[in-house]
């Protein structure tokens, strides 16, 4: 395995200026975003498409820091009801992958999206209950005219490109447990995969373990985030898990994402690793550092520090005792 960084944590840093401050740490991979809600100040999609001088510059000046980009992220709504919306999420997916097929990056990663209720809501709509039955029949609208057929169409841009889709398993999309990433891929095709994340299996009640078991032997796990959750058992007693205060509301949060190891104990990230490992996932972990209590540099060097301890780093060897 590798060890990697999502790189929004330094959008403040210009490229070179992140790479330096991911290179120091010793990682070996970077998740760079071309745009959506990681923004795009480390990558001009545009810019590098256009030249074949300016992707080989910016392939160079990461090689000679030791880096590699384990994905591109294009994180937006490409089935909006908002059409404006859903056209600059799709151009923005559709070029990504482009580039990345150009770059030899072989993951874009991103949301499924979330619909509106029918053809004629202009605002998002998650159902996540069966009854009252009209939230099943805005179920059904999405899946069968509005998500299927989006990510049908995306899995053969992909085939022809050489890229696989990473779809990070997020609540409010339609796409986030392992049911629904199966039956998505089921639909769509075998480019479409998962980007997992365990901070948003946590907060649903899903074990990563078993997530990991569950998609793993599918082969559906194509790219892997490194973020903690915190449960307050006692703000959990107050709000559940659908919280909706604001994330800046940590005292009372039901939930909160927090740096590895602040969240869930060491073991239990060590269990998550190896668990990879064994049913068919050995590529990067990439730390996503979004953790309200920590400073940019101190969260980031805890997941650094933390994940470094438990790495399984070298190909297992026969078993000489067995």
């Amino acid at each position: 395995m590798k060890l990697g960084v999502f790189t929004p944590l330094f959008n403040n840093l210009n490229f070179d200026q992140m790479i330096e401050e991911v290179a120091k740490r010793g990682l070996q991979t970077v998740e760079i975003g071309t745009g959506g809600s990681p923004g795009s100040s480390h990558c001009d999609v545009d810019k590098l498409l256009a030249s074949s001088d300016e992707r080989k510059e910016y392939l160079s000046k990461l090689q000679d820091k030791g880096l590699e980009i384990s994905a591109f992220s294009a994180h937006h709504n490409p089935i909006s009801p908002n059409p404006k919306e859903a056209k600059e999420a799709d151009e923005l997916l559709r070029k990504t992958i482009q580039l990345a097929s150009l770059m030899n990056v072989p993951v874009v990663n991103g949301f499924s999206g979330v619909a509106g209720g029918n053809e004629t809501d202009t605002s998002v709509n998650w159902p996540v209950l069966p009854w009252p039955t009209d939230y099943t029949d805005i179920y059904h609208y999405q899946w069968e005219k509005k998500l299927i057929p989006y990510w049908k169409d995306i899995n053969q841009v992909c085939e022809t490109a050489g890229v696989k889709i990473g779809i990070e398993l997020h609540g409010g999309f339609l796409a986030h447990t392992p049911y629904t990433m199966l039956k998505l891929r089921d639909a769509a095709g075998e480019a479409i995969g998962c980007n997992l994340d365990p901070s948003h299996l946590w907060w649903q009640g899903i074990d990563p373990v078993g997530a990991i078991k569950i998609l793993g032997k599918e082969n559906v796990i194509h790219h892997f985030h490194a973020k903690d959750t915190y449960l307050d058992q006692d703000n959990i007693n107050m709000y559940g898990l659908t919280d909706m205060q604001p994330y800046s509301d940590v005292q009372t949060r039901a939930w909160t994402f927090r740096s590895v190891g602040c969240g869930h104990s060491i073991q239990e990230w060590s269990d998550i690793i190896s668990a990879l490992r064994l049913y068919g996932y050995d590529y990067v972990l990439s730390i996503e550092h979004e953790d309200p209590l920590m400073s940019i540099d101190e969260g980031f060097d805890r997941a650094v520090t933390n994940l470094k301890s438990i790495m399984i780093n070298d190909q297992p060897t026969d078993m000489w005792w067995a």
